[in-house]
């Protein structure tokens, strides 16, 4: 199935057609980096780094930007607040920022810019504008006349009588319109400010993409994402002031994620009923559970965060974890160890397993749907019982045939390759206790021996006792052909 995504632009699913293929440049808007990140933070980033590296398996070479927002009135306010410089909470907040992206396995990302690396570009685009007949200034600042822009509202599907003004605060309302919003701010003493033709200020929140994104991938690229909030004032003012700079498409493709909710309600830093700090989630759960749950319905659709999600996730990819087990014993190999490849194999020949090859298929025409994580998901898990339910069919727990494990490995090996693809199971989770703890691990052998000991005698009340007792301290036995083996669980 050819790839197709769904431009917020057009309102319908269009087949990928990059702008200078195999190449794709893929823009993303980042932080506002004046708090520590939240859990609905790293919701975009998670879902375009598994967009990137579903484009890149399918041979693209994706250069990935996310902006980073180090001035704002927000930025400001808040280290007013804090006693502290607007460049030292900016440096501090985004270095919390980049700790929970290491963590969630979002590693993709090629260029992270700051706007204030950028000024000199935005102040260009600005008298660039004004020179066009598309900005003015206006004591010491500098807006955009939305008037002058015939197709201003095109992305929001809103005529420009339905625009509100933007969303961020403006410090002054000396503009022709009340559209119209701010491409340079001047500074009030005490402020970050830069010098400029229009007076010493700082620019507006729009533009600081518009100049990262152009200089970084071109004036014409292929992917502009982001939260479904940011589709206006944001988006729109991006699009407006790029394509009358330039004169150019802006973004071919525009993708916009749903919203992480939290019993009905956006999760936002503004209400303290729905924050939840993603450092502090990161301590209580592994990073797949929270990766899986983010990528566990379609990209545009809204998330429902939660305690109970976050535990029914992880008893979810349990069944993994037991499966990777099961494959060691089987094969003397770890599954994180499996060199699996990267990008799709040219010629590649499908594995023996036929049931294997379906589940694949499907989950890479999931992918090609408009990147349906959701679906691709499900498939992982039928994909699991496939591998299971043929190492049970052919007793390779009890030494079954060479050529059938040879088998069984090929469809671990497209497992291994797809998981991948959701950048899961990237590293072996660290057990509770280590099983390289000689005394723990001789003290649960000889309690599996003792256990294995009265079942011969027929005392299954106290082989069920030990099972019961081990499972209570995080011990779970398997009973397998070849014997009982033990496992710690989390």
């Amino acid at each position: 199935m050819p790839l197709r995504v769904y431009n917020t632009l057009s309102q319908t699913k269009e087949p990928f057609l990059p702008v200078s293929p195999p190449k794709v440049g893929m823009y993303v808007c980042g932080p506002t980096v004046y708090s520590n990140s939240h859990v609905g933070h790293m919701v975009g980033p998670v879902i375009f780094d598994t967009i990137k590296r579903f484009l890149t398996f399918r041979g693209y070479d994706v250069t990935w930007v996310v902006n980073i927002t180090d001035v704002d009135d927000k930025l400001i306010v808040q280290a007013q607040k804090e006693g502290t410089t607007v460049k030292e909470l900016a440096e501090r907040v985004t270095a919390d920022y980049l700790s929970c992206l290491t963590a969630l396995g979002v590693d993709g990302i090629d260029h992270f810019p700051r706007a204030t690396e950028y000024i000199d570009e935005i102040v260009s685009i600005t008298a660039g504008l004004i020179a066009k007949g598309f900005a003015y200034p206006s004591g010491g600042d500098v807006y955009f006349d939305v008037t002058k822009a015939p197709e201003y509202g095109k992305l929001s599907h809103r005529h420009l009588e339905e625009l509100q003004a933007g969303a961020r605060i403006e410090p002054t309302a000396i503009k022709r319109h009340p559209g119209d919003f701010a491409l340079w701010k001047s500074s009030k003493p005490g402020e970050p400010s830069w010098d400029s033709p229009w007076g010493p200020g700082r620019p507006g929140w729009h533009i600081e993409c518009s100049a990262m994104s152009m200089k970084l991938l071109g004036e014409h690229f292929d992917i502009h994402g982001g939260g479904l909030d940011l589709v206006f004032p944001h988006h729109e003012n991006e699009v407006v002031q790029s394509e009358s700079f330039t004169g150019k498409p802006f973004a071919s493709y525009w993708l916009h994620n749903g919203l992480l909710t939290k019993g009905g309600k956006k999760i936002s830093k503004s209400d303290p009923e729905t924050i939840v700090l993603m450092g502090d989630l990161l301590k209580q759960h592994d990073p797949d559970t929270l990766r899986t749950l983010l990528l566990s319905s379609h990209y545009r659709r809204p998330i429902d965060y939660g305690p109970s999600r976050l535990e029914e996730t992880a008893r979810g990819l349990q069944a993994f974890r037991n499966f990777f087990d099961r494959y060691e014993r089987l094969t003397g190999e770890s599954f994180y160890a499996i060199d699996a490849p990267r990008r799709e194999p040219e010629g590649r020949q499908p594995t023996v397993i036929a049931e294997v090859e379906e589940h694949r298929t499907r989950f890479l025409d999931a992918m090609d749907d408009d990147f349906n994580t959701g679906g691709a998901l499900g498939e992982l898990f039928e994909l699991l019982r496939s591998l299971n339910r043929f190492a049970d069919q052919h007793g390779l727990d009890a030494a079954g045939k060479p050529s059938e494990l040879m088998a069984f490995e090929s469809g671990v090996s497209v497992l291994r390759e797809l998981t991948r693809i959701l950048g899961l199971f990237r590293v072996a989770p660290e057990s509770p206790i280590a099983r390289n703890d000689g005394l723990t691990a001789a003290l649960l052998d000889m309690l599996v021996k003792l256990r294995t000991q009265v079942r011969k005698e027929k005392n299954f009340a106290l082989a069920d006792q030990i099972r019961k007792d081990l499972a209570a301290m995080g011990v779970v036995l398997e009973d397998r052909p070849d014997g009982t083996g033990w496992k710690i669980e989390g």
